[in-house]
C-alpha cells in the first residue's frame, strides 16, 4: 500500500469531529459503534488520530470491518445523561489527479464485471447488487438513462449523471432522513450529500456497474476575503465507480465534481447504513434527545 511519502507534495489537515447527545432522562448504558478514523489509502494517511468518549468508556475496542474501514467499538455502563464522542485526527493527502472523461464505454466495463477474472473485478462485483438504502426500480432505471447513451465512455457518464443530480435536486438538510428511499427522493427532489450520494450509485447499479459509498469529509474554503468559519464543515458523502483496467474513481454529486486533495476519506461500504459515523444503542425510559454534531476541517500551515 502507498500513501504520501515525505518527499511528497502532501496536503495535511486536522481534523475534529464531534458528536454530542444531551437525554432528557437518564440513560443507563450506551453501546456504540464508530468510522471516525481516516483510511490509510494511496495518495492519504491518516498520520495521528484519537477518540475521546465522555462519560469514560468500560470497553473501547478497534477493529477492521468487512470493507477494511477502521471501526471502533465502546460501551459505556454507568448512569448518564450527556454523550460526548470526539475524533481528532491529522491526515496527509497527497494531490489527486482528476481522469479525462474517456476510456471504456460504460457497456464494456459492465461486460467485464460480469465475466470478472481479476481480483479486483471479483471485489467489485458485490458492489453491484442492490443494498439496503439503495434499491433498484423503474423510477432509478428511467432517471439513469439519459446519462447512459449506448457506447458512451464510463467517466463520461458519471461526470453527466454528478451534473444531473447536481442541477436538478436543491441541497436542504433536514428534508430526507437515513430511511428515505431513492423513488421517494427522486419525487421531493430535494436532500443531503448522502442522499444524491445513494442516487448515483443507484442509478450505475441499475446499468450493472460497480459503485460504491465513500464517507468523509470535504475542506470548505471560505469566499476571498471572509475568515473561515469554525464548525461549518459538515461529514460528506460522495460515490465511487469501479472502472476496469483503471479502478475505482471517485465523483461527488453534490458539488458536480471529480474527488481532488481537498477531500478526506473515513469510510466506504454499500451505502450509508455500512458505514454511518456513530451508531448505536441506549437504554433509557426518555424518548427523546438533543443531538449536536460539529465538524471542522483545518489546513495545517507549514511554519
Amino acid at each position: 500500500m502507498t500513501s504520501p511519502g515525505p518527499t511528497d507534495d502532501v496536503a495535511t489537515f486536522d481534523v475534529v469531529h464531534s458528536t454530542r447527545y444531551i437525554y432528557e432522562s437518564e440513560v443507563s448504558a450506551s453501546y456504540g459503534q464508530v468510522h471516525l478514523i481516516p483510511r490509510d489509502l494511496p495518495g492519504q494517511a491518516c498520520i495521528a488520530s484519537a477518540i475521546k468518549i465522555d462519560p469514560e468508556p468500560a470497553d473501547y475496542r478497534e477493529r477492521i470491518d468487512f470493507f477494511g474501514n477502521r471501526a471502533a467499538y465502546f460501551s459505556i455502563r454507568q448512569p448518564h445523561t450527556r454523550l460526548t464522542v470526539t475524533s481528532t485526527s491529522r491526515v496527509g493527502v497527497r494531490e489527486r489527479r482528476v481522469p479525462l472523461p474517456s476510456g471504456p464505454s460504460w457497456e464494456e466495463v459492465r461486460d467485464q464485471l460480469g465475466a470478472a477474472e481479476t481480483d479486483a473485478e471479483l471485489d467489485a462485483r458485490p458492489f453491484t447488487l442492490e443494498s439496503p438504502l439503495v434499491g433498484l426500480s423503474a423510477a432509478v432505471e428511467q432517471y439513469s438513462a439519459p446519462s447512459f447513451l449506448p457506447d458512451r465512455p464510463i467517466l463520461e457518464c458519471a461526470a453527466d449523471l454528478c451534473a444531473r443530480i447536481h442541477a436538478g435536486f436543491t441541497y436542504r438538510p433536514g428534508s430526507t432522513s437515513v430511511t428515505t428511499g431513492l423513488d421517494e427522493l427522486i419525487e421531493g427532489a430535494e436532500g443531503v450529500c448522502q442522499d444524491f450520494a445513494q442516487l448515483a450509485i443507484g442509478c450505475f447499479r441499475s446499468k450493472g456497474l460497480a459503485a460504491r459509498y465513500v464517507s468523509g469529509y470535504l475542506e470548505t474554503r471560505a469566499p476571498p476575503g471572509r475568515p473561515r468559519r469554525q464548525g461549518a464543515d459538515v461529514s460528506h458523502a460522495w460515490v465511487s465507480v469501479f472502472v476496469a483496467d483503471v479502478g475505482w474513481v471517485d465523483f461527488d454529486p453534490t458539488n458536480n465534481q471529480f474527488v481532488t486533495d481537498g477531500y478526506i476519506v473515513t469510510a466506504w461500504g454499500r451505502d450509508y447504513s455500512d458505514v454511518p459515523p456513530l451508531k448505536g444503542v441506549i437504554f433509557t425510559e426518555g424518548t427523546a434527545h438533543e443531538l449536536e454534531v460539529t465538524v471542522d476541517v483545518v489546513p495545517v500551515r507549514e511554519s
